[in-house]
């Protein structure tokens, strides 16, 4: 890893100390019990994951700017745009808008949800400018966008599994928000809020290995040179996507900034402060939220070779997490492409048949963290789980087989919000698109009563 040149701030530590309350809260109840690769992938339910070698047909993904999606190498190429932050260049993507028109028009996600996320969080949205160039200076092409602040990417990132994969023994975010930065902006004198994090700095070159001034899901920076006349070339970035479920079919998604320091070592995002106070915790669909639930589990099964496996154990024990990720890092490349990952299973997504949950989409993710009893993971109930509705009715009907985790004390708590939010825009499904819940919610579930 490359050298780090300031350490981490003192409030940067005391919130890395709060997020750890996470971790501890796990390892409580987690034991090697946890680790059931033996289990057999065909007694569960749960699909496959879909094309995961050549690129991914255009049809199958819903964040059309996309200019390709290689499953072979975990990449996802997307446009990069030219920005200044305190006087230095930035390098950032478009991924979601929150009004339907701009997200037509500029080939990405539509998240109304988005338009909440100012709510109680003034610095949960950035506000920007834009230049008004003459024709002589930009005949065709993107103004540049002033922004207030930006991601200081030199910090090494630090994950350290401990003898389970989790809880993490040592973590430090790879990359931490300046002042004034959030990766959702307003253009100044426009309402609409768009999700567009900065993903480089500089000038080049680029580091893609230790990532000292690039995300560090970034594989590939590509900065076009002057467009001759008549021909419009384009920036890129090849950035490392995560696998995961909704509806029961497979999907791949784009991990950007987290409101957690913890998280946002597990998720190879930037640690974004201000993002831990977006409206709201528990919010779902409820009014004002900008957030969707996302479903995580603690202590799934693991194993490189078990189609069970799922969760934050797995992930430290097969998916590479302590490595930095890079192109040249194909074992990393490999396990992730093979189901190393999280696999969370997302809520509400964009090809959904109902346009109430559709639009309920937002690329910002209000975790459930699920916890296994013992009794589960003993006879090899800890299943891969692909499914929203699945899960809430498992923990609405079975508290005994499936629990939330009290962060303070690390025992069973009610299935809810783990205070953990995470900006994660979906780039598309790899088999057929998620269009219906495998099952109804039972009565009393934890879902809006309808």
């Amino acid at each position: 890893m490359h050298h780090v040149n300031t350490r981490p701030s003192r409030s940067l530590r005391l919130a890395v100390g709060v997020a750890v309350l996470v971790a501890v809260a796990a390892a409580v109840v987690l034991s090697t019990r946890g680790r059931t690769s033996d289990a057999r992938a065909d007694d569960s339910p749960a699909g496959g994951l879909g094309q995961s070698s050549g690129l991914l047909s255009r049809s199958k993904l819903t964040l059309k700017s996309a200019i390709n999606v290689n499953l072979s190498t975990e990449t996802v190429r997307v446009p990069l745009y030219k920005g200044v932050a305190d006087g230095q260049t930035v390098w950032f993507t478009i991924l979601d808008a929150s009004d339907v028109g701009a997200a037509n028009d500029l080939d990405v996600n539509f998240a109304p949800k988005l338009l909440n996320l100012a709510i109680g969080c003034p610095k949960c949205v950035q506000t920007v400018t834009l230049d008004n160039p003459t024709p002589t200076e930009n005949p065709f092409g993107q103004a540049l966008v002033r922004f207030d602040g930006a991601p200081d990417f030199s910090p090494d990132r630090v994950a350290t599994p401990g003898p389970n994969g989790f809880p993490l023994t040592k973590f430090q975010p790879g990359a931490v928000a300046r002042p004034g930065y959030s990766p959702f902006i307003r253009i100044e004198g426009s309402p609409n809020v768009y999700n567009a994090p900065i993903v480089a700095t500089g000038d080049g070159p680029f580091d893609v290995t230790h990532h000292s001034n690039t995300s560090d899901r970034a594989l590939a920076i590509h900065i076009a040179p002057k467009s001759p006349d008549g021909k419009y070339l384009e920036s890129w970035a090849d950035m490392l996507f995560s696998k995961g479920f909704d509806a029961g079919e497979p999907i791949v998604y784009l991990s950007t900034d987290a409101g957690q320091p913890l998280t946002a070592v597990l998720e190879r995002s930037v640690y974004v402060p201000a993002l831990n106070d977006a409206a709201y915790n528990g919010g779902d669909d409820f009014l004002g939220s900008s957030r969707e639930r996302l479903f995580g589990f603690v202590n799934g099964q693991t194993g490189n070779d078990n189609k069970n496996a799922q969760g934050f154990t797995h992930l430290g024990l097969d998916g590479h997490l302590a490595e930095d990720a890079s192109a040249g890092n194909t074992a990393m490349i490999d396990a992730l492409r093979n189901g190393g990952d999280l696999l969370n299973v997302f809520g509400d997504f964009p090809t959904l048949d109902d346009p109430r949950h559709a639009q309920a989409y937002s690329p910002l993710w209000d975790a459930q963290l699920a916890l296994w009893s013992d009794r589960a993971v003993k006879s090899g109930k800890n299943t891969r789980q692909v499914d929203e509705n699945v899960i809430l009715d498992l923990a609405a009907q079975h508290p005994e087989t499936i629990t939330g985790v009290n962060p303070m004390t690390g025992k069973p708590a009610p299935f809810g919000s783990a205070g953990v939010d995470i900006n994660c825009a979906v780039i598309g499904f790899t088999d057929d698109a998620p269009t219906k819940n495998l099952a109804a919610l039972v009565r009393d579930s934890q879902s809006p009563p309808r």
